[in-house]
Formats: structure tokens, sequence, C-alpha cells
């Protein structure tokens, strides 16, 4: 009746019984960007930490990672301005003053 209801048993019981016959059980394949990435939305979209993890075979703590890095490369892409033609313009003028000072610089000749 324990293992029925979950009453009366202890947590190293329950992972005594967990790492029997659970995801962790098997050797573990190599999680893609992409079944990271997917994973990390089903925790954005309101599903439980614990039970996409067990679902995946991963740790918890892993699974925040991901989500973590996941969250910080978005902030990081919304900071960055898109370059416009003023931008490519100024760099284009950068390198020409660097490039023309480089060649006058070269062209003179001794005497």
């Amino acid at each position: 009746m324990d293992e029925a209801v979950g009453v009366g048993v202890g947590p190293a019981e329950r992972a005594h019984h967990a790492s029997e016959a659970g995801p962790t059980s098997e050797p573990r394949r190599r999680m893609s960007a992409r079944r990271k990435q997917e994973a990390v939305l089903r925790l954005l979209r309101g599903e439980d930490l614990e039970l996409v993890s067990r679902a995946l075979g991963v740790t918890a703590a892993e699974l925040s990672g991901w989500r973590e890095a996941f969250l910080a490369a978005g902030a990081v892409a919304l900071k960055t301005r898109p370059a416009d033609a003023r931008d490519a313009e100024i760099g284009r003028l950068k390198g020409n003053r660097r490039l023309g000072g480089t060649l006058r610089a070269g062209s003179r000749r001794r005497g």
C-alpha cells in the first residue's frame, strides 16, 4: 500500500526505486542544441522542472543551467543594435583612414 499511495516511503527508498528502472539507468546520449532548446521551451511554457528533467534523464540543475544560458543569450541578442548603413559607413571610413595612413607612410622614398 505504501508504494501505491506513496505514504511511509522515505527519500532513500524512493531514490533506490527510481534508480532501478529510471531513465538514468541507461547510458545517456548526447543532447543536441535543438533538444536542449526544446527542453527549455517546455520549462518556459510552464512544465514542471522535475518532470521535464526526469523525462529527459538529466538533472534538474543541468536543465536549470540550460534555461539560464538560454535566457542570458536572449538578453544579449536584444541588447545588440542592428548594423545600419550609417554604422557600416563609419566602419568603412575608419578602415580607409588606417589604410590611407599606411599607404602614405609606405610611399615615401628616401633619396
